[in-house]
């Protein structure tokens, strides 16, 4: 059943963010959660602090004020990227400032690239003439590695792209779809977005064959 909402419920809305950045003391932005040193020695710290320090810090951390301590911060989003710029040396580090200290959001909602969403930006940053050197150095790969990345469709028939566009789907299901002729590609995406399984390795077998779908 809809319920009728009057305009003026709206009018006690406020922004969740200032609407400029702070330049920040390192030294005072407090974290709310600790890193441990598994996560310090992770290949995704590692590829951060790559990031970072080819291409520096593309997204500010988003903090907050401390309300028992007004001259402190409240880090809400970006542990990872504080403690790389710690060990990077940097003194201060540009913030968004939040409204709120409510920290469950960004932990919950986490970003995270599909390998398409993966090849168009490496596709569109090759194409805009940044060295291959470059791109790799920032993402912690090789040249072979992003030469991979970067031809991940290519073979792939674009329902297909446009079905796993967003799933989370290894580079290994990407080999075995280019294998098939179209139909069966659209027909093998589908049951694995149906089953919501998408295997890391697959072994093939005589005759070739993939979740019952033969390749011709």
């Amino acid at each position: 059943m809809n319920r009728f909402v009057s305009v003026d419920a709206f009018n006690g809305v406020s922004q969740a963010f200032s609407s400029d950045t702070l330049v920040l003391a390192i030294s005072c932005i407090l974290p709310v959660r600790a890193i441990g040193k598994t996560v310090k020695a992770s290949h995704k710290y590692h590829q951060i602090a790559c990031s970072i320090g080819e291409i520096g810090l593309v997204e500010p951390p988003v903090v907050c004020r401390d309300k028992l301590n007004p001259s402190a911060f409240l880090l809400l989003d970006g542990h990872l990227r504080i403690e790389v710029l710690k060990d990077l040396g940097r003194q201060e580090v540009e913030c968004l400032i939040s409204t709120d200290d409510e920290a469950f959001t960004y932990n919950k909602r986490i970003s995270r690239l599909s390998a398409i969403q993966e090849q168009r930006m490496i596709a569109k940053a090759i194409e805009r003439n940044v060295p291959k050197e470059k791109i790799a150095k920032a993402l912690d790969i090789n040249i072979r590695s992003l030469i991979r990345k970067a031809t991940l469709v290519e073979g792939i028939c674009e329902e297909v792209v446009d079905l796993l566009k967003d799933k989370m789907c290894p580079m290994a299901v990407f080999d075995v779809l280019r294998k098939m002729i179209p139909i069966r590609q659209i027909e093998t995406a589908e049951l694995l977005i149906n089953a919501n399984n998408f295997p890391s390795a697959i072994r093939l077998r005589e005759p070739p064959c993939f979740l019952g779908l033969r390749y011709l």
